[in-house]
């Protein structure tokens, strides 16, 4: 196995994952999005690897199966070497967050050349 490279210092950059939440009806319209990562590069797997400091993530699975539809497993890459997973419980109420974008809201969206009010 080769030798992976030492995580950088703190002035270098850090890939992190937030959440967000799209109106079900208009998945164009933001309703919620977090203000801090709720996903960072904490483990050893994630801090060293082909690159260091990253997670990303890239799919997730809403647990119907086990009966849990408050659960969301999410799989991530980790510094590009490897493959995690997370648990997400969903709360019954969102915590404070970022604003949805309101002015957005209150001004017409061009999108491939359709109209959304």
């Amino acid at each position: 196995m080769s030798e992976l490279p030492e995580p950088r210092g703190a002035e270098s950059l850090c890939y992190s994952a937030g959440v967000m939440v799209l109106s079900k009806e208009h998945p164009r319209r933001l309703l919620y999005r977090s203000v801090e990562p709720v996903l960072t590069p904490s483990m050893p797997e994630e801090r060293r690897g082909a690159v260091s400091d990253v997670v990303f993530p890239t799919g997730i699975d809403r647990r119907d199966d086990l009966g849990l539809p408050d659960r969301i497993d999410v799989y991530y890459g980790m510094a590009d070497n490897r493959i995690g997973a997370a648990r997400l419980d969903v709360p019954e109420r969102l915590p404070s967050g970022a604003p949805a974008d309101h002015a957005a809201d209150e001004r017409r969206l061009h999108f491939a050349n359709e109209e959304i009010s």
